[in-house]
C-alpha cells in the first residue's frame, strides 16, 4: 500500500466520484497512471484491481481535470473501453494509495504480450544499468502479459512470475511513485528473475557455426539458425521433416528487413505494430533458397522479446571476433515436430528436441499460455491476418451488439476456439491442427482456461456439421446443447461478424474442404445469407475426388481425376509416370467410384498437377502456393469456363492446362484469370437476379492474393461491394468466431428448437 502526503489542502474538496474503468486496464501501468493524475491534481482517495477492471475513487477540487487527462492519454498498452463516474459523498480524506486487488469474478480483460519499449531496450545496452544485457528486462510499457498469466487480476501472484521474490533494488523500483516499473508485476533483474540455460555469446557462437539452436521464448520454443546458411537450413529442413514448407525470418531491424525483401510504406507500418507479426514480404536473394524454396514471398518479423535484440547484439560481436559478417536474418520457426502443438516445457523441449537442435537453451520462468507467431500479409490493398497469436489474443472483437454467451469450438485444421460475452467475441490463439493427442488436449485446454479467464457460462457450443472433427465430438460431449455449423457458412459468418455485415449478403467461401448438409465434400460456394437463414446458390462443378483425404496430399490424384472425366483416362499412366497406380486409378474414375468435390483447393491441386508443378504435397496448400508463384499476369482464358445457373465448370481450362506443351507459367496466369473471371460472373449474375450488392469473400484459398485481389477487382468492377476479413483469417483459424456468430444469431431470431437440449438448458 502506497500513501501519497497531500500536495493540496484536500480539506477544500467539495466533490468525491468513485471511477471504475473497464477494458485493458491491468498489466499496463494503469494503477501507477492514476496515482501519478492524483498526485497532479492534488486529489485524495484509492486506486486498486479488481474483477471488473480498475476501481478509483477520487476526491478534491480538480476533478474534471483529472477525468479529462484520464480519457485522453492513458498508459500506451491500455485500451479504456468504459469510464463510469458516480458521485458518492466526500470523506475529507487525505492523500491517495494503490491498494491490494479485490480477488471475485467479473469482466475484466487481460493486455497482449508487448515488444520491449524504448526505454526498456535503452537500458537493455546501457552498461551503467543494472539491466544490461538481461534478456527479461520489462516494466508497465512492455513485456509478457497473456502467456504468463494463470488467473485474474493481473498480479504477480496471478502469474508464473509468483515464482521470483523480488530483489531489494526490484521492490525499491516497484515502490517507487515515478519509477517506470512502480507496481510492474513482471519486473526482475538478472540477481532475482529468470535466467537463461545458456548465455547469448554460447548461442551466436553455435548459430555463427551453422548449428540449430532450439531456444525458449515468450510463448513457446523456437528453432533457429542462420538464414543465409544453405546448408544449415538444408539441415533443419530435414531433421524437422520439413521438405518445402517456407520458414520465416528474424531480422534485427528495418534496415535488415530491407535487405531481405521489398519493404514498401505499408509493409513497415505492419512490421512495426505492437504484434510484431510475421509479415509475408516480397522475397530479395539474400537469404539461403531453401528458406522459402520455389516462393515469391518470404515471411520476415521484427525482434518481439529482449532475447531476440540481445541474440544479434551477441552475433555481431562473435562475428567481429571472427573476423566475419554478421548474419544478416535467422530463420524463427516454431520448435515442434510435425502434428505436434508447440512446446512450452523445459522437460518436453529436451525430449522431443534431442537431435534436431545442437543446442537447448531453456529458462526457468513457466510458460502458462502457449503462443506462437501472428502472421499477417496484405490482401486488396490492406493488411490481413493470416494466423491470429502472440501480440493480438487476447484483444476481442466487437460484435456491435450485446447477445448470449456461446462457445464455439472450431474445425479440425488450424484450430482456434471463440467465446462471446456481452458484445465481445474472443477468439483464441491459434491452436493448430487436431491431429495429435497432444492437440486435442490443448484444444480442451484453450476451452477450460478461456471460460475461466471470462468468468462465462455459456448456454450453447457451436461446432463445425462434421461430426468425427475432435472439436465436434467435444462439443458433443460437454453437456451442453449443440449447435453445428455448416463449415462454409461459418466461414462467411466470421466476416460478417468481424466487419459488422448487416442485411442480407451473397458469401464466396473458398478452401479445400468443407462437410455439406447433403453429406458431400463442399469448397467452392456461392451462399445467399438473410439474417439466421441461408441457403446454396451456386458451386464449382463436382469433380471426382479419389482417395478422399489422399486427395489433398497428392495432387496427381485430382490430375487423374481430371484426366479421365475429361475421356483422357488413358493419358493417366504417362502423364504421371512415376506413379504406378495412376493408370489403374484412372479406371476407377471412369467407372464411377469416388464421390465428387466442389472444392477450390483441388481445383488448384489438379491445375498444379496437369502443369507438373506438383504432384505431392509435404505441406497443406503447397501445390496452390507453388502455382501462384509461377503467376505474374493473369489473364482469362476464352470460353475457359461454363456457367450453368449455380454451376461453374472450369473443365475447359483444365482441358488447356493438360494439353501437352502448355508451359507451367503461361498455364499458372490462365489458371488465375479465368478462375478470377468464372467466379465474378458466377456471383454478378445471382447478384443481378436477387439485388444484393455486398459480397464476403473467405476460406483459406483468400490466402492467395493473386486470386483474392483479383476477384476483389473483378466484383467491384461489377457494380459490388466485395468485403474480405481483416483482424480475423479467412482460414478455418477464423471459423469459431463465425460458429459463434451464427449461433447467437439463431438465438437471437427465436431459431433455438433446431438447437438440441437447448429448452433443457
Amino acid at each position: 500500500m502506497h500513501t501519497l502526503p497531500d500536495a493540496r489542502d484536500t480539506r477544500r474538496a467539495a466533490r468525491r466520484v468513485r471511477v471504475r474503468i473497464g477494458g485493458v486496464v491491468q498489466g499496463v501501468g494503469f494503477r501507477p497512471f492514476i496515482y501519478g493524475l492524483a498526485r497532479q491534481h492534488g486529489l485524495s482517495g484509492y486506486v486498486l484491481n479488481d474483477g471488473d477492471g480498475v476501481l478509483a475513487e477520487i476526491e478534491g477540487a480538480s476533478l474534471d481535470g483529472f477525468l479529462a487527462a484520464l480519457r485522453a492519454a492513458p498508459p500506451p498498452l491500455a485500451r479504456i473501453e468504459r469510464v463510469d463516474v458516480r458521485d458518492i459523498p466526500p470523506d475529507g480524506g487525505k492523500g491517495f494509495e494503490i491498494r491490494e486487488t479485490i480477488h471475485r469474478p467479473g469482466h475484466t480483460r487481460m493486455a497482449a504480450d508487448a515488444p520491449p519499449c524504448p526505454s526498456c531496450l535503452q537500458e537493455l545496452f546501457d552498461p551503467a544499468s543494472r539491466f544490461y544485457l538481461y534478456p527479461f528486462i520489462s516494466c508497465t510499457q512492455c513485456g509478457p502479459r497473456l502467456t504468463i498469466t494463470r488467473a485474474l487480476p493481473f498480479d504477480r501472484a496471478n502469474t508464473t512470475m509468483a515464482a521470483f521474490s523480488l530483489c531489494p533494488d526490484c521492490r525499491r523500483d516497484y515502490q517507487a511513485p515515478g519509477n517506470r516499473r512502480f507496481h510492474a508485476e513482471t519486473i526482475a533483474c538478472a540477481s532475482c528473475g529468470p535466467r537463461l540455460s545458456a548465455s547469448t555469446d554460447q548461442i551466436a557462437s553455435a548459430l555463427c557455426d551453422g548449428a540449430i539452436v532450439a531456444l525458449k521464448g515468450v510463448g513457446g520454443f523456437h528453432l533457429y539458425c542462420d538464414a543465409g546458411n544453405e546448408a544449415a537450413v538444408r539441415r533443419l529442413r530435414v531433421r524437422k521433416n520439413r521438405p518445402a514448407k517456407p520458414f520465416a525470418t528474424l531480422v534485427t531491424d528495418l534496415a535488415a528487413a530491407g535487405l531481405v525483401a521489398i519493404v514498401d510504406p505499408l509493409s513497415r507500418r505492419m512490421l512495426e505494430r505492437p504484434e510484431r507479426p510475421i509479415v509475408l514480404l516480397a522475397r530479395r536473394t539474400i537469404v539461403a533458397p531453401s528458406v522459402a524454396p520455389g516462393l515469391r514471398q518470404i515471411g520476415v518479423m521484427l525482434p518481439s522479446a529482449p532475447i531476440h535484440h540481445l541474440l544479434f547484439h551477441a552475433l555481431a560481436q562473435e562475428a567481429r571476433r571472427r573476423g566475419t559478417s554478421a548474419p544478416a536474418c535467422l530463420v524463427a520457426t516454431s520448435a515442434n515436430r510435425a502434428g505436434m502443438p508447440l512446446i512450452t516445457d523445459n522437460g518436453a523441449a529436451h525430449a522431443q528436441l534431442a537431435g534436431l537442435a545442437d543446442l537447448i537453451v531453456t529458462h526457468d520462468r513457466d510458460i502458462e499460455n502457449a503462443l506462437d507467431d501472428s502472421v499477417m500479409t496484405v490482401i486488396d490493398r490492406a493488411p490481413a491476418c493470416l494466423r491470429r497469436a502472440r501480440g493480438i489474443v487476447p484483444a476481442p472483437i466487437d460484435l456491435a451488439e450485446d447477445g448470449p454467451p456461446v462457445l464455439a469450438v472450431g474445425a479440425y485444421l488450424k484450430a482456434t476456439i471463440c467465446i462471446t460475452r456481452g458484445r465481445e467475441a474472443f477468439l483464441s490463439q491459434h491452436i493448430g491442427n487436431l491431429d495429435s493427442p497432444q492437440a486435442i488436449r490443448r484444444h480442451a485446454d484453450a476451452i477450460r482456461r478461456m471460460t475461466a479467464f471470462l468468468g462465462v457460462v455459456p448456454l450453447v457450443v457451436a461446432c463445425d456439421l462434421h461430426p468425427d472433427y475432435p472439436s465436434s465430438r467435444h462439443a458433443q460431449e460437454s453437456g451442453m446443447p449443440v449447435l453445428p455449423v455448416q463449415h462454409h457458412l461459418a466461414h462467411l459468418a466470421a466476416v460478417a461478424a468481424e466487419r459488422i455485415v448487416r442485411g442480407p449478403y451473397l458469401g464466396l467461401a473458398l478452401d479445400g474442404h468443407g462437410h455439406g448438409h447433403d453429406g458431400g465434400n463442399w469448397g467452392g460456394e456461392l451462399l445467399h445469407v438473410d439474417g439466421s437463414t441461408w441457403h446454396r446458390l451456386g458451386h464449382l462443378a463436382p469433380v471426382p475426388l479419389p482417395g478422399g483425404d489422399r486427395a489433398a496430399r497428392e495432387p496427381w490424384r485430382m490430375g487423374v481425376a481430371v484426366l479421365a472425366t475429361l475421356g483422357r483416362g488413358d493419358e493417366a499412366g504417362r502423364r504421371f509416370h512415376t506413379v504406378p497406380q495412376a493408370a489403374r486409378l484412372a479406371g476407377l474414375v471412369t467407372g464411377g467410384a469416388f464421390p465428387g468435390t466442389s472444392s477450390m483447393g483441388r481445383l488448384f491441386d489438379a491445375a498444379a498437377a496437369l502443369l507438373g508443378i506438383c504432384i505431392r504435397q509435404s505441406h497443406e496448400a503447397e501445390a496452390a502456393m507453388a502455382l501462384e508463384a509461377l503467376a505474374t499476369a493473369p489473364r482469362g482464358l476464352p470460353n475457359g469456363y461454363r456457367l450453368n445457373g449455380g454451376t461453374l465448370d472450369f473443365l475447359p481450362l483444365l482441358a488447356a492446362l493438360s494439353q501437352p506443351g502448355m508451359d507451367a507459367r503461361t498455364g499458372a496466369d490462365l489458371f488465375h484469370g479465368t478462375v478470377i473471371a468464372g467466379l465474378s460472373a458466377l456471383t454478378a449474375s445471382h447478384a443481378a437476379r436477387l439485388g444484393v450488392r455486398t459480397v464476403l469473400l473467405a476460406g483459406g484459398c483468400l490466402a492467395n492474393r493473386l486470386l483474392a485481389d483479383g476477384l476483389a477487382g473483378a466484383l467491384r468492377n461489377a457494380g459490388l461491394n466485395p468485403i474480405m476479413p481483416r483482424s480475423v483469417p479467412a482460414n478455418d483459424g477464423g471459423l469459431s468466431l463465425g460458429q459463434a456468430a451464427w449461433a447467437r444469431l439463431c438465438l437471437k431470431d427465436g431459431t433455438r428448437a433446431g438447437i438440441p437440449g437447448y429448452e433443457r438448458a
